[in-house]
C-alpha cells in the first residue's frame, strides 16, 4: 500500500535467534508436521460493486497489498490452504471464519477505505506519517485476524479472551519486520486508536457507554496501551520515547519487558514449530532483537 514498501523484514530474535531451532523438539502438543507445508496461502482480490470503492479495490491491486500479505505467512506449514480475501462487506470490519471448511480472512473494503479517509493529513506531531498509518493499519488489522486463524489451524489452547491473544499475535508480527520497520509499523498501526487516546486527554469528562465494557474486544484505549507496552518491552532504547512523550504510563513501563518476554515464549512454543526455518531465512530480513532468554523471568514486585 505504499510505494516505499521493501520486502518484510525478519520477526527474526524471538523467532530465528535462539528460539525456533531449540522449540522444533519441544515437549508441546504440536500435530505432526509432515503432512505440512509452506506456501499454502491464497488470496482473493473480489471486484467492487462500489463506485466509492474502487479506488481502494484498485490501490490494493496496484501495490499488490495481499500479494505482501502471501509472502509474509508464506513459511508458515499449514496442512491447509489459507485465504486472504477482500470484498464488499456493508459495514467497516475483518474476521476470520471457516467456510465450507476453508479457512478464509476477510478484509472488509469498507474498512480499508476508512483507513485511507482517517490518515494524518501530513505527519502528525508523533512523526506518523500517511503511508505509516496506512500500512501499519492494513498489516495490523490483517495480522489479528491471522492470529485468530492459527490458533484454528494449529488447534492452540488460549488462556484468557482470544481477541487479546490475537492482538498479541498481531504486534509480535509488526515488532519482527525489522529494526527500520517496526517503529513506523508499530506507530502506524497506533494510529487507529489515536481519537481515544485524544479525547481522554483533552476532557475528562468523557463517558464510555456501559455496553462497550461487554465486548470480547478490549477497549481501544487498552489495547492502545498493549500495542506501546509491548513495543517497549522488546525493544526499550528504541521504543524509549514512547514513554518520554507521555504514551506509555511510568506506572506500566516497568513490567513491559516481562510481558513481552511471557509472548515471545507463547510465540516460540506453539507457533515456531510450525515454521520452514529455511524458508524464513530467504524471506525474512535477519534483523535481531535481544535474545529473550535473557530476560528477567519475574515482573518487579511493583509491577505485579
Amino acid at each position: 500500500m505504499d510505494t516505499s514498501w521493501r520486502k518484510p523484514a525478519a520477526f527474526s530474535a524471538a523467532v530465528l535467534f535462539g528460539l525456533g531451532l531449540v522449540l522444533l523438539n519441544s515437549t508441546s502438543s504440536v500435530r505432526a508436521l509432515k503432512d505440512w507445508a509452506p506456501n499454502r496461502i491464497d488470496i482473493d482480490l473480489q471486484p467492487t460493486q462500489k463506485a466509492e470503492l474502487q479506488s481502494v479495490h484498485d490501490m490494493l491491486k496496484n501495490k499488490k497489498g495481499l500479494e505482501k500479505l502471501q509472502d509474509i505467512y508464506s513459511p508458515f506449514q499449514l496442512p491447509e490452504v489459507l485465504t486472504y480475501r477482500t470484498k464488499d462487506c456493508g459495514l467497516e470490519n475483518a474476521w476470520y471464519q471457516r467456510e465450507n471448511g476453508k479457512p478464509i480472512i476477510t478484509l472488509c473494503y469498507e474498512l480499508l477505505d476508512h483507513i485511507m479517509k482517517t490518515v494524518p493529513k501530513g505527519d502528525s506531531p508523533t512523526g506518523v506519517s500517511q503511508d505509516d498509518a496506512k500500512i501499519g493499519q492494513f498489516f495490523w488489522f490483517a495480522s489479528h485476524e491471522t492470529g485468530h486463524a492459527m490458533f484454528d489451524i494449529f488447534d492452540l489452547p488460549i488462556w484468557g479472551h482470544e481477541e487479546d491473544a490475537a492482538d498479541g499475535f498481531a504486534g509480535f508480527i509488526l515488532l519482527h519486520l525489522g529494526k527500520d520497520e517496526s517503529q513506523r509499523m508499530i506507530k502506524g498501526a497506533a494510529w487507529q486508536w489515536k481519537d481515544y487516546i485524544s479525547d481522554y486527554r483533552t476532557n475528562r469528562e468523557v463517558q464510555i457507554r456501559l455496553a462497550g465494557f461487554s465486548s470480547n474486544h478490549g477497549q481501544p484505549e487498552q489495547r492502545f496501551y498493549d500495542l506501546m507496552c509491548m513495543a517497549y518491552g522488546a525493544e526499550p532504547d528504541k521504543f524509549a520515547n514512547l514513554t518520554d512523550e507521555g504514551y506509555l504510563p511510568p506506572t506500566r513501563a516497568p513490567s513491559c519487558k516481562y510481558e513481552y518476554r511471557t509472548l515471545a515464549y507463547a510465540f516460540k512454543r506453539d507457533i515456531v514449530p510450525h515454521l520452514d526455518y529455511e524458508m524464513a531465512k530467504n524471506i525474512w530480513d535477519m534483523e535481531w532483537l535481544p535474545d529473550t532468554s535473557q530476560m528477567q523471568r519475574r515482573p518487579p514486585v511493583a509491577a505485579r
